[in-house]
């Protein structure tokens, strides 16, 4: 569900789109907000995207306004049912819950008749040349466009040609709508933009019931009218198509003809219209990643991840199956805050928003990942006792938990070395560290096998160092984690990490390509051991494995007899320490 609506006067947030919304109440320019958040379902929602949806809904909420989910279905070659459902579970996943569900496609009657209103007005034209020649008689930066030959059409000509797209008869390509606006304006955008293309393609929502769709600028700016969207918010690369959205809005001026409108009786949606405003901000962009749909796809279909919810992509879906929270993203959101400048952030931003929502609010929970056997042979092999930890070393309101020990152990094959480098602070043949919560214990002896590797410790527990017992503030230079053997629980555990080796896999050189950048230590799966307490989690529970780094259980695979544990990231920032 979305955030409760704050007053008008209760947002602390200076950023400019928030003064512009402050600015347009006060004057009393709108009485109410309204939003919208429009996605194309041509892929899944990425990182970028957060963005997005926490300022749309987010502005929409502390205005007291409502935000609309549109979705932008005008290409219906590259739309697929998969996408809308991911979408709307994105959405909701990050807390929020839409107005009303929109499609694009809800408007295609009213499109139509603006369309033919602009014709009418003179606004509009049928128009022969091929995609190839339009772009040459565009223009470039540095010189105008031409017109083109069919430019001065007449009217009933404009109009019966329309017509006929609509009615099927020309092929793919043969003919568009285009805007008469101006072949010589700096801005390529305004010279006469094409509104309708003829595509011979079902619709997922209309079927077959059209074969000519608006193109994205049309139905976009009117879309936001026919909605009353009082404030439009898009990236920075919609700034210079601002002109041609406000140009869509004037010409066809929805609110000053209703009678365009009349199709939206019949599906029962409310008549809203008013004459929007588009602010742009700055996109969201992280190094080590690729945000492109189009490089995201390639990376699917040929099998470098593992679908669109593999954890190293940045889908939400992914990033969720990677153990992101909505409270992380919005805390990021809020952290990295609105400007008018792209900018290439590092990634250690998102993760520090992750790190900083765990460590606050993850229970704690002992697991080992590479693991080697500790017997404590001045213990029974029948010993057995439940020893009692926080879940929360800061929040008490988390309550406790029974940890089970025994004479067997499992700990990190780290936290031991027979030959110990300078500084080593933790288990050698004959030094001590203290187990954590269960006391001080002195490492004997070592087992080896034929190859001379260690396969097990031999060591002995202090039984006056236990908490609580008068030994328990000897001091000891380091302290260690561990499972009790006999009732750990295996467990698959997936260690997650950068998925490029470099900061921006998008810029390659040599002839290379962001392929080229994958990080071959992305993904590592080992086999290790959890605390029963940890294996009975409901999937994406995430916890912070002590010593170890942030961890969460599998969305899917995850189960108590076969528990799955994804790597969130790691206790602190190890990459820039490698420079």
């Amino acid at each position: 569900m979305s955030d409760a609506p704050a007053t008008h006067d209760a947002p602390a947030r200076t950023d400019f789109i928030r003064q512009i919304v402050r600015d347009d109440l006060a004057c009393g320019k709108h009485t109410a907000i309204k939003t919208r958040f429009p996605p194309e379902p041509n892929g899944y929602l990425h990182i970028g995207h957060a963005k997005a949806i926490c300022l749309d809904f987010g502005i929409a909420a502390e205005f007291g306004g409502t935000c609309n989910l549109r979705l932008d279905d005008t290409n219906p070659a590259k739309e697929d049912p998969e996408y809308v459902r991911a979408i709307q579970d994105d959405v909701r996943w990050l807390g929020f819950e839409w107005a009303s569900l929109r499609h694009a496609s809800d408007y295609f009657e009213v499109f139509y008749l603006a369309a033919e209103k602009l014709i009418r007005q003179g606004d509009a034209y049928v128009c022969d040349l091929s995609p190839e020649q339009v772009r040459a008689y565009r223009g470039t930066l540095t010189e105008p466009g031409r017109e083109s030959p069919y430019r001065n059409r007449s009217v009933e000509e404009n109009l019966d040609l329309f017509r006929r797209m609509r009615a099927g008869e020309f092929p793919d390509g043969a003919r568009t709508l285009r805007a008469k606006i101006d072949m010589a304006s700096g801005n390529i955008n305004l010279r006469d933009p094409a509104l309708y293309r003829i595509k011979h393609v079902p619709h997922q929502n209309t079927g077959d019931a059209w074969c000519i769709y608006p193109m994205y600028d049309f139905a976009h700016s009117l879309s936001d009218a026919i909605e009353g969207i009082t404030h439009s918010l898009c990236t920075l690369e919609f700034e210079d198509h601002r002109p041609l959205y406000d140009w869509c809005v004037d010409k066809v001026d929805l609110a000053h003809n209703p009678e365009l409108l009349a199709p939206l009786l019949a599906k029962g949606l409310p008549l809203e219209a008013g004459k929007p405003r588009q602010i742009e901000f700055s996109r969201l962009n992280f190094n080590y990643l690729v945000m492109s749909k189009r490089k995201l796809l390639a990376l699917v279909e040929e099998g470098l991840v593992d679908g669109w919810d593999d954890p190293r992509m940045p889908t939400l879906q992914g990033i969720r199956r990677r153990g992101y929270t909505p409270s992380a993203l919005k805390l990021m959101v809020e952290r990295v805050g609105i400007s008018k400048q792209n900018s290439l952030l590092d990634i250690s931003v998102l993760e520090g928003a992750l790190r900083d929502d765990l460590d606050a609010h993850a229970p704690r929970r002992m697991a080992v990942i590479d693991p080697i056997k500790l017997v404590l042979t001045n213990l029974p092999e029948t010993h057995e006792e439940w020893l009692r930890f926080a879940n929360h070393p800061k929040d008490a309101s988390q309550g406790e938990r029974m940890l089970p020990f025994s004479r067997e152990l499992w700990i990190e094959r780290e936290d031991f070395a027979e030959a110990p480098p300078p500084g080593f602070k933790r288990l050698t043949v004959g030094g001590e560290v203290r187990l954590r919560g269960a006391g001080i214990v002195r490492c004997d002896a070592v087992v080896k096998d034929a190859s001379g590797e260690i396969v097990e410790l031999h060591g002995t527990l202090d039984p006056a160092s236990r908490p609580g017992m008068e030994g328990a503030n000897r001091k000891v230079k380091g302290t260690i984690h561990w499972v009790s053997a006999r009732h750990a629980v295996a467990a698959q555990v997936r260690l997650y990490d950068r998925l490029f080796t470099v900061p921006n896999p998008d810029t390659a050189e040599d002839g290379k390509t962001y392929r080229d950048y994958l990080n071959p230590d992305s993904r590592r799966v080992v086999a290790g051991y959890v605390e029963p307490a940890a294996a009975q989690a409901a999937p994406e529970t995430s916890f912070q494995f002590e010593r170890l780094g942030y961890f969460v259980a599998d969305r899917y695979d995850h189960t108590p007899d076969k528990p799955v544990f994804n790597r969130s990231v790691t206790l602190r920032d190890t990459w820039s320490q490698k420079g």
